[in-house]
């Protein structure tokens, strides 16, 4: 069942004609256009037949030539299902659209990577999986976007085991990515290094598990996760098995209570639940204390009320200093993978991607810059090198060299 979405008391007529949003996405915001030109007979007959047949004959006997001579190797498909649309909801395939059309558009304004949005009407995760299977033979990867947990999980899952190009779950990734490379600063800003840090992430769907399980392998001293019932932990008997999963690599402190009761004297705070964390709590955390309220459209404390307690505050909001973004992370994971023609995209891809982001900034930190902002030229050069590099040492990247 989809979420019903009203509209404001001003009216759906009233807000067609004068919100300016609105009057940007008429139309919608993508179109494609042709990347040579067909002029005269001799164009035609090379661009299609018979001079295409020669094309489609060889790339028949050596498939890898798509990628030199199709658009397959610079195009990602952007997949929903429109279960997880931001903090919507459920709100369906079809009104998924203008966000699926806003990352595709991110994805060439950022990274200069062509993509194509797809809502599929269906929820079930071998339909899913099955349908993604059958069109990737168009795409050089696959984006998954806005799926919720904990399905997200199997389907990414099952498609990275058969398909060999990049498939990537920016809910999950994308965010760890960003909050790696922030945590990475922050820390430095206020004298630690991660190893140092014991972190509460306070939400246990895609991105609060893949945040913690990011931090775990970058080497963060101890982290905890919590949901609506409070810190997971092995003695629970109420957790999904990728819960159950993050609970018994985490929480070495041992705490059972709520989120709030597990951040007195915890060095980072870091929201993704959408729920709200009281100043007394943010207050009981240890002295040069970090906090990431991250839910959107309002975080879980705001952060004038943390600053005052906290000695570096991000959210994911641009109106803030230090915007949580993935459009620092998806834009150039892609171009560096696609650059590379990798076959996957790797952990250790990930976690290199978020240093060389952190390292974007690292000549200029401060407590309100522990992060690059999202229009920084620098970021995708820096962060797609980093990705292909690191595919070339794990052994998944198909060309020599960038």
């Amino acid at each position: 069942m989809t979420t019903e979405i009203t509209a404001p008391a001003i009216g759906l007529a009233a807000l067609l004609d004068q919100d300016p949003a609105f009057r940007l996405h008429e139309g919608g915001k993508l179109e494609t256009r042709p990347s040579v030109q067909v002029r005269d007979l001799h164009e035609l007959s090379l661009a299609y037949t018979p001079g295409v047949a020669r094309v489609c004959t060889a790339i028949a006997e050596r498939p890898e030539l798509a990628d030199d001579y199709t658009w397959r190797s610079n195009v990602v498909a952007v997949v929903t299902d429109g279960t997880a649309v931001l903090g919507l909801g459920d709100i369906g395939p079809t009104a998924a659209m203008p966000v699926m059309e806003g990352k595709a558009l991110l994805f060439k304004q950022f990274g200069g990577v062509d993509s194509v949005p797809i809502c599929l009407d269906c929820t079930d995760v071998d339909e899913l999986v099955e349908t993604i299977v059958r069109m990737a033979p168009s795409f050089g990867g696959i984006n998954l976007e806005d799926i919720s947990a904990p399905r997200c999980f199997e389907v990414e899952r099952r498609l990275r085991e058969v398909l060999d190009i990049p498939v990537f779950h920016d809910d999950q990734h994308g965010t760890a990515i960003v909050v790696l490379a922030a945590l990475r600063n922050a820390a430095r800003v206020t004298g630690r290094r991660l190893w140092d840090l014991r972190a509460v992430v306070a939400g246990a769907g895609a991105s609060g598990l893949a945040v913690a399980s990011m931090l775990l392998n970058a080497g963060i001293g101890e982290v905890a996760v919590s949901d609506s019932k409070g810190v997971l932990h092995t003695g629970r008997d109420d957790l999904n098995p990728h819960k159950a999963l993050i609970a018994g690599c985490t929480n070495q402190s041992g705490h059972t209570g709520t989120t709030e009761e597990a951040l007195a004297g915890a060095d980072v705070f870091i929201g993704l639940s959408g729920s709200t964390v009281r100043e007394r709590a943010i207050a009981s955390m240890a002295p040069g204390s970090i906090v990431f309220a991250l839910s959107n459209p309002e975080p879980e404390i705001h952060p004038g009320i943390a600053r005052e307690h906290a000695a570096v505050v991000a959210t994911g909001r641009s109106d803030f200093p230090n915007q949580i973004n993935n459009v620092l992370a998806f834009p150039a994971v892609f171009r560096g993978a696609l650059s590379a023609r990798a076959s996957a995209i790797t952990e250790n891809m990930k976690i290199a991607a978020a240093h060389a982001l952190a390292a974007v900034v690292e000549e200029e930190l401060s407590a309100d810059r522990i992060i690059p902002e999202a229009f920084d030229p620098r970021v995708v050069p820096a962060v797609a090198a980093a990705v292909a590099d690191q595919a070339r040492r794990d052994g998944v990247a198909r060309l020599p060299g960038l």
